[in-house]
């Protein structure tokens, strides 16, 4: 898998990780019920920018459909896992892991749940310089894969840190996607595809702006301006009924793909604040077929 952001090659940690974690933290201080509960997401950005947004919530957030896509769509992928652990599985495996604080509230630790966080280097050391910081603990259930994809393979890194390929795995694949090449996705999706039965992967994708109406269009193109300029732009996108047929093909079957209609009937109905997601937002889960 080949990610193709000028920051990363340069070194320098993924600013789209530390605004997605800005996200999931403003959701825990503006949004009532709160969807995804997560008591690490401020400490994790360090004491100043926490003191910041405690004071003034909306101060980094001006966008509540991705502010509510980020909550769902972690939330979503928790639930997927929680049904895989039910199944037997017992390796998480977090791509692109950024600013994710599963590893460190593992409510199924005990219960040997390991878990892999993977991302770029110098993603990845930044992290760990804000986990230090906050006081925030690694658990001996967590491995840190680094990996500059441009070097090494997935399945490389993955056996090098003690990964089981011959077990079942399920991966958190969240805000990563959309920034690929097609072909690193369709192998890392390849790769996932001929582990053992009952693997599973969640990721979340973004469909053709050809496709979008004006409005759709239009709220599309500030999201992409914006990460663009930090550096991390747009590459991928998918047709639901192209994607389904690709990951059938590579192996996957139990394919569930939530547009954004089905994302707010299960996560957002009748709430007092209205919030909800955009339109342009999808998420999937499949599982590996035997």
């Amino acid at each position: 898998m080949v990610l193709r952001q000028s920051n990363l090659r340069q070194g320098i940690p993924s600013r789209t990780a530390r605004g997605v974690a800005i996200r999931r933290a403003a959701h825990q201080l503006l949004d009532h019920p709160r969807l995804f509960e997560d008591p690490l997401a401020l400490a994790i950005l360090g004491e100043e920018t926490a003191r910041l947004l405690e004071a003034d919530p909306a101060r980094f957030e001006n966008s509540p459909r991705l502010r509510a896509f980020v909550a769902a769509r972690s939330r979503f992928a928790e639930e997927e896992l929680a049904v895989a652990f039910n199944h037997g599985v017992r390796q998480l495996v977090v791509l692109g892991a950024g600013l994710d604080t599963f590893a460190y509230r593992n409510p199924f630790a005990g219960s040997g749940l390991r878990v892999f966080e993977v991302d770029h280097p110098a993603t990845q050391t930044w992290k760990r310089e804000l986990l230090a910081d906050a006081g925030i603990a690694a658990p001996p259930s967590l491995t840190f894969v680094a990996l500059d994809f441009e070097e090494r393979s997935l399945a490389a890194a993955l056996e090098e840190a003690e990964f089981r390929a011959d077990q079942t795995a399920f991966f958190s694949w969240l805000g990563v996607v959309p920034y690929l090449t097609l072909d690193a996705a369709t192998a890392t999706l390849a790769w996932i595809g001929g582990l053992p039965a009952g693997s599973g992967v969640v990721f979340d994708y973004a469909i053709s702006p050809a496709s979008l109406g004006e409005a759709q269009k239009k709220a599309f193109d500030a999201l992409a301006s914006r990460v663009a300029r930090a550096g991390e732009p747009f590459q991928l996108f998918f047709e639901p009924t192209e994607l389904s047929a690709m990951l059938t093909g590579l192996g996957f079957h139990k394919i569930g793909d939530l547009d954004a209609v089905e994302i707010d009937r299960r996560y957002f109905t009748n709430r007092a604040d209205g919030l909800h997601v955009g339109d342009l937002a999808h998420l999937v889960s499949a599982r590996v077929t035997s």
